[in-house]
């Protein structure tokens, strides 16, 4: 995702760096020269760019590029890594790229060799310095700069990026730049991942994003694909050093070296694979024990939105479960009231202050068989506590729905309470957690065995 440009400051970027012992690939001039894309007035086209590529590669080449390139031109430069030895590193390869181009430390820049609080500083009065910072969520307050640089950009958190993201805003002509590979079981950041999704979907202004990868699970063992997603193979990466990398491990492979980006997190509290095992293949209806259906309705607690699932016990004593609808809640409750007048709907459960006594009157008035609840904490904590259990235990069916499935596969425990309930919440604020918790309300309730009526006989 680039957007169009004219003029580029790349080609400065690429002689300086091509005059040390360094030589720039085609594809890093490439990148470059789109990175540092200006406009007419020369500002950055792209104030802020992400790029993703599998290990390896040199990606961390550019950066080099771009902050020798500010540095020596008046920028002053904030380079952050998730490590204290990747910043440290960054600080040893810049230094020694401006020594090959023919600067003398003490002479025409000094530098702080502290671990940790590297900084270089031109001494030529142009005001061109780079601090190099290991992240915090406290990290660049109060600092003021005109790049920053976002290494190990896959670990970036979101505390991370509320104490940095206004390091850049009083610059008059700012850029911010992440860099890394897609995010792996133990990546603890979603930042990288949001740019990704929000650049590529054009809801970035001046965003731009690059990245080499396959769009599927692959072979990894496929060298067609190793030279797809590896520009640098052939240049610094050889096929003997990518297969002697490969494991057992074709997920982490598919991710390390062919740039994957999954769909699903794998720090997810409910894996894909637990859910896609009690998806219903072959069965286009559930074999459902008639009549009783079982509605959950959820507020979401920013009042942000409405979600609405239903569920029911099937023949073979399993709880098949639906998401029917989430809605704007600025669209009101009346699109719910059909739901509850079905004369199959025998409970509904309804939860979230910010809507659930309306709706709950609303259904009064309509004097509805219907019994409604509105669940208390610990009721609340153990609709969860049951909903986990049915996973484990292979008692849940749905059928695949997309967006529920995005919402399970990528949920968070959270806790409810002080006596170590758990509630569930999504991991990135794009997926509706509602989803989640209005299937896990109306399945609370079917999954309750439900007693025989007796007959009463009277005997004389």
């Amino acid at each position: 995702m680039i957007l169009p440009y004219e003029q580029t400051l790349g080609d400065g970027a690429i002689e300086l760096y091509n005059s040390t012992d360094r030589t720039a690939l085609p594809w890093q001039e490439t990148l470059i020269r789109n990175i540092m894309a200006v406009n007419e007035e020369g500002l950055f086209v792209h104030t802020k760019f992400g790029y993703s590529l599998p290990r390896r590669n040199g990606k961390s080449e550019l950066i080099i590029m771009r902050t020798v390139y500010g540095l020596l031109n008046g920028e002053q430069v904030l380079y952050t890594a998730h490590r204290t030895s990747t910043s440290h590193s960054a600080w040893e390869r810049i230094c020694d790229c401006l020594a090959k181009t023919g600067y003398t430390e003490g002479e025409d820049y000094k530098t702080l060799k502290q671990f940790g609080l590297e900084r270089i500083e031109m001494l030529d009065g142009s005001g061109g310095r780079i601090n190099f910072r290991t992240r915090s969520s406290k990290g660049g307050l109060g600092e003021g700069y005109d790049v920053l640089i976002i290494d190990e950009a896959q670990e970036y958190t979101d505390d991370q990026e509320s104490a940095l993201k206004y390091v850049v805003t009083d610059s008059q002509n700012p850029q911010t730049i992440m860099c890394g590979t897609p995010p792996t079981a133990v990546s603890a950041g979603t930042v990288f991942l949001k740019l990704r999704e929000k650049t590529l979907a054009g809801q970035t202004p001046f965003g731009g994003w690059a990245e080499w990868s396959v769009s599927e699970k692959s072979d990894p063992m496929d060298k067609e694909l190793w030279y797809k997603t590896n520009p640098s193979l052939g240049y610094v990466l050889s096929e003997r050093n990518v297969i002697s990398e490969m494991g057992a491990d074709t997920i982490d492979a598919n991710i390390q070296r062919l740039g994957l980006w999954l769909e699903y997190s794998q720090k997810s509290a409910i894996s894909l694979r637990e859910w896609e095992y009690l998806l219903l293949k072959d069965e286009k209806i559930p074999d459902i024990l008639e009549p009783d259906r079982y509605l959950g309705i959820k507020f979401g607690h920013d009042g942000k939105n409405v979600c609405l699932g239903i569920s029911a016990r099937t023949k073979d004593s399993k709880v098949f479960v639906e998401a029917i609808d989430c809605r704007n809640a600025k669209e009101g409750i009346e699109w719910l009231l059909p739901y509850c007048r079905n004369p199959k709907v025998k409970e509904i459960v309804i939860d979230g202050a910010s809507g659930q006594n309306i709706l709950a009157d609303a259904i009064s008035k309509e004097k509805l068989k219907a019994k409604v609840i509105l669940p208390k904490v610990q009721e609340v904590i153990t609709a969860n506590s049951i909903f986990e259990n049915n996973i484990y235990t292979q008692k849940l069916r749905h059928k695949g729905q997309r967006a529920l499935t995005n919402a399970v596969s990528n949920s968070l425990k959270r806790p409810i309470g002080s006596g170590g309930g758990f509630g569930y919440k999504c991991i990135s604020d794009d997926i509706e957690a509602g989803l989640i918790d209005c299937v896990i309300l109306s399945s609370w309730r079917a999954s309750l065995e439900k007693k025989e009526k007796k007959v009463q006989r009277v005997r004389y």
